[in-house]
């Protein structure tokens, strides 16, 4: 697994060089978009194929390939928010580790920081053996302003 600390392109080239696989052009570009997107922001494929159609011609099929490869990787993580497909967005280790509470109703996603959860997932991986290469709690609830919307019956 690449260092979460060096989401670099030659990080990213070595690990995959490592697995007999190619550093290509995509997968750079891909590595480069999650790099620059601000804190707190996710992105599913389509939402990253269109960020990229314009100036790239990466394909939507080698958008969906590379977010699957960078997540194995642990390079990015693989998120299953409220509105029924994947997000993704860069796995940062403790301490910038989070979890998302996310409203049914709007999709408005907030992160938070719960070091007993990752202690929890932590101490569970460890007594079976298992490394840990991520811990993520995925919190559904409606959010106050939903519940101001949801009118009695």
């Amino acid at each position: 697994m690449v260092n979460s600390t060096q989401y670099t392109s030659a990080a990213l080239k070595a690990e995959l060089n490592s697995k007999g696989w190619r550093m290509t052009p995509q997968r750079e570009t891909i590595l480069k978009v999650f790099q620059e997107l601000p804190a707190g922001n996710h992105l599913n494929a389509e939402e990253l194929h269109a960020r990229l159609e314009t100036s790239s011609g990466i394909s939507l099929s080698t958008v969906y390939r590379t977010l699957k490869l960078m997540a194995r990787m642990g390079i990015l993580r693989e998120l299953e928010l409220a509105e029924g497909h994947k997000h993704y967005e860069l796995n940062q280790p403790y301490p910038h580790h989070h979890h998302h509470l996310v409203c049914v109703k709007c999709y408005r996603t907030i992160e938070f920081k719960s070091n007993p959860i990752l202690t929890i997932g932590s101490k569970a991986a460890t007594e079976r053996g298992f490394k840990l290469l991520d811990c993520q709690l995925t919190i559904h609830a409606v959010c106050p302003e939903c519940q101001r919307s949801i009118v009695p019956l």
